[in-house]
């Protein structure tokens, strides 16, 4: 089952190596990393060309975050999509537990993992409040932001299905 990750990027050249390297570093690698560089004017550009054939660059005026990842899941071949955020790392593992999870149960369409929240290089619990929800998840979700992109990987048919992210709805682009 191929895994496409998605990796959109908006000057953020300052942390993005950290997290195309925990893509690169995952115990089940991922057959396509595809960065969308959404208008950059930092030294993004020049910090994806030190990756060569390991990454697909993608790169489109500065549209947004869902535009980004649009044009990111659009671009991919896998059946799978991976979305991490250009400030967020991955656990080594992530993947391949998120890989067997849909062996072992093909009727889901997506799934998150727990996440560990970092401030000020200091380790900071969620609160039980902002604990993942397992099943259906939407409405338990919706009075706070319970589902973290760089947490998911869904199937590709479900972004299809769905007409992908609505790009005229606002997104958490701290820092835009």
């Amino acid at each position: 089952m191929g895994v496409s990750v998605i990796i959109p990027t908006f000057n953020r050249a300052w942390i993005l190596a950290e997290a195309i390297d925990s893509v690169l570093g995952q115990t089940c690698p991922a057959d396509e990393i595809i960065v969308v560089d959404d208008g950059s004017t930092d030294d993004t550009r020049a910090l994806l060309k030190r990756y060569g054939n390991r990454i697909e660059i993608l790169r489109q005026p500065n549209q947004g975050v869902s535009a980004a990842r649009n044009n990111g899941w659009r671009r991919a071949t896998g059946a799978l999509i991976a979305l991490l955020d250009a400030d967020d790392l991955w656990r080594p593992a992530k993947l391949e537990r998120q890989i067997a999870f849909f062996n072992n149960h093909p009727e889901a369409r997506i799934c998150q993992t727990q996440e560990i929240w970092m401030r000020k290089g200091k380790r900071v619990n969620p609160k039980h409040r902002h604990r993942k929800p397992s099943g259906w998840i939407f409405e338990p979700s919706l009075a706070l932001c319970l589902v973290s992109p760089s947490a998911v990987m869904m199937r590709q048919e479900l972004l299809e299905d769905m007409g992908g992210f609505d790009e005229a709805l606002p997104a958490s682009d701290i820092g835009r």
